[in-house]
């Protein structure tokens, strides 16, 4: 959005997380002009990294760089557990600033990076291809993984608790990059950890949505690991998706973020399928299926929006489930 883009001329992506009032108003750009149905915290999943003691960087055009990665065992001694009331109070003022803006309007979704992706930020030091770092710790000092796991999962179980009594409706767990794993590694070096956390919050009662790409093997695993919603990417048709998850769960896709940049009549052939394949079901949240790209034409997005609020549910599949 040109709006963002604005700010962005003279503010580093952490600034803008950092300073509540520029926060607020990046969270709330979209909802009068793009007409979405809720707002989701601007906010970057690396945050808590840094009180924690992560010397971090955002590089233009490279994205997050560590400067002082995870290699041994005194580097995961030296990680601070922190309180996110305190180091991260800018988070809490802007949820705030948020709220007293929306009136009720519609409702903000907060969110964390879940432990295995931020770890792998941090034990490969940014983006990697193949993850073989990360791997190895698992692999050959599983100790080792299991100590940095509970250190993250701890901070991030709390950071979650202080923005749902920051005032979220709703909060959604990150892991961006776990599909690199298998069904085997997932349940063995990932799920106990996501567990904890959504467990730990089953006593706010608002609804966690779990989220992952690149997860079409995983599907079942993260079911088990906890989440209101099941979160689906674009790699595997919606419904079946859904069943195999159970239609008891409540799902969010699965748009492919670059079909936004396809014509018109394309894109919607393809949300149409999305919500057609959805049946009418309660409990299914049109989504990407990933971030929205950089090169998205904003009309683009504002004519989604405006499909599936037109989109007219067929009565055979509106009743009965």
């Amino acid at each position: 959005m040109k709006e963002f883009r604005e700010i962005r001329k003279t503010h580093s992506l952490l600034t803008v997380c950092k300073t509540p009032d520029l926060a607020a108003e990046v969270t709330l750009q979209p909802i009068d002009r793009l007409g979405v149905d809720a707002a989701i915290l601007f906010a970057d999943i690396l945050l808590p990294l840094e009180p924690m003691g992560i010397d971090l960087e955002f590089a233009r055009g490279e994205g997050p760089i560590i400067h002082n990665r995870i290699r041994e065992a005194a580097d995961v001694e030296r990680l601070r557990v922190i309180d996110p009331a305190i180091e991260l109070a800018f988070v809490g003022q802007a949820i705030d600033r948020i709220q007293r803006s929306l009136q009720n309007r519609v409702p903000l979704i907060g969110f964390a990076g879940a432990p295995f992706t931020l770890a792998s930020y941090l034990i490969e030091g940014g983006h990697s291809r193949n993850y073989l770092l990360t791997k190895r710790m698992m692999y050959d000092t599983p100790s080792l993984w299991r100590k940095l796991m509970q250190k993250l999962a701890g901070v991030i179980g709390d950071y979650l608790l202080f923005q749902i009594r920051s005032g979220v409706q709703a909060v959604q767990i990150f892991d961006s990059w776990v599909g690199i794993l298998s069904p085997f590694d997932y349940d063995e070096y990932v799920l106990p950890y996501v567990r904890q956390i959504i467990e730990g919050l089953k006593g706010e009662k608002i609804p966690v949505i779990h989220f992952g790409t690149g997860t079409a093997a995983l599907l079942e695993n993260m079911s088990e690991a906890g989440g209101d919603v099941i979160g689906i990417d674009w790699r595997i048709h919606l419904n079946e998706a859904w069943a195999r998850i159970g239609f008891d769960r409540a799902v969010q896709g699965n748009l492919d973020p670059a079909v936004l940049l396809a014509p018109l009549p394309e894109i919607e052939r393809r949300v149409l399928d999305i919500l057609k394949r959805a049946g009418g079901r309660p409990g299914h949240i049109f989504n990407l299926g990933h971030g929205i790209l950089p090169e998205t034409p904003v009309e683009h997005v504002c004519a989604v929006v405006d499909m599936v609020h037109n989109f007219k549910v067929p009565e055979a599949a509106s009743d009965g489930i």
